[in-house]
């Protein structure tokens, strides 16, 4: 019989391998062990219980910047390869990015704000929509995903591109707007930060932001099984998190003189054009999410709420 402790003995090894790639002299992980017992592998037990194998359980993981998103995807992508014998693909929706060329078109269209890349309107959502009717049929065939390449602020060359040789068993979506929904137009006329007050001053970038949640996204995200919640407590603390993640960021990519880092100042000036969507979901997210995962100050899960989905 599976249980919790036999998991844990036998994916022990190969998760905090991962974990200690991860870590920097200043950020190291704590109570690993904790984690994986009473969060993680309880975790891949109930998606374990939702899997089909005539298709794939979707499944997004949200949460907002800094989080913890990829750490906690690529662990329970450990466990359910190793322990349960799943076939598992995860991708950010971060990947899906749209081209620094098409958004530099975009931002001429529509908006400049839209040369920067994260809220809605910035992805494509059809090639979103494709994998996602790829790995759905019934006669599967070899797919290939984009990658995005944050450092440059660019997609990859297709030759670097993600191959799904196999129909997985679970795929895992992450994403900090995914899941996310729209926004009444009252409730977008009034601006939340200096970003909105001057640089969007005639609501258009928010009207085509919250347009796109409510048509694209809103068809992509309806195809999720379930979506996970990474609560932080609040949007203060994801940009301290952000900074830590922009540093990682630049020490894994400094030996590349193209690299595109940004600086503490912006990063808070980056995250503002995140903050309606982020406080949005802090408040909308746990009514539909079918788990919500807590996080306390110091990046540590401290709970789960499993809902009855």
């Amino acid at each position: 019989m599976k249980s919790v402790e036999d998991c844990y003995k036998k994916v022990k090894s190969n998760c905090f391998k991962f974990i200690f790639s991860q870590e920097t002299k200043e950020n190291k992980f704590k109570n690993k062990e904790r984690m994986l017992k009473k969060f993680l592998i309880p975790f891949c037990f109930w998606i374990e219980s939702k899997v089909n194998k005539k298709k794939p359980f979707i499944l997004g993981l949200a949460g907002g910047q800094g989080t913890g998103k990829t750490t906690v995807t690529s662990i329970v992508t450990i466990i359910l390869t190793k322990y349960f014998n799943l076939k598992v693909f995860k991708i950010s929706i971060d990947d899906f990015y749209k081209t620094r060329k098409e958004r530099s078109a975009l931002s001429k269209k529509i908006h400049p704000l839209l040369m920067t890349r994260g809220v809605p309107g910035t992805h494509d959502t059809n090639i979103i929509s494709n994998f996602f009717k790829g790995v759905k049929k019934n006669k599967f065939t070899k797919i290939r995903v984009p990658k995005f390449d944050k450092s440059v602020d660019d997609r990859f060359s297709k030759n670097k591109w993600y191959k799904v040789s196999l129909k997985p068993d679970v795929i895992i979506l992450e994403g900090w707007c995914v899941g996310a929904r729209a926004q009444s137009i009252s409730k977008i006329k009034k601006p939340i930060n200096s970003l909105e007050r001057t640089k969007d001053y005639n609501l258009k970038w928010r009207k085509f932001v919250n347009l796109k949640l409510q048509k694209e996204y809103k068809k992509i995200f309806s195809q999720l099984n379930s979506l996970i919640y990474l609560k932080a407590k609040n949007f203060e603390i994801l940009q301290q998190w952000r900074i830590k993640q922009e540093k990682k960021l630049w020490i894994n990519s400094k030996k590349n003189k193209n690299h595109k880092i940004m600086s503490k100042g912006d990063v808070i000036n980056f995250m503002q054009t995140y903050q309606r969507i982020t406080q949005n979901m802090f408040k909308d997210a746990p009514k539909y999410a079918s788990i919500i995962f807590k996080l306390d100050s110091k990046h540590q899960i401290n709970s789960a709420t499993y809902k009855k989905k």
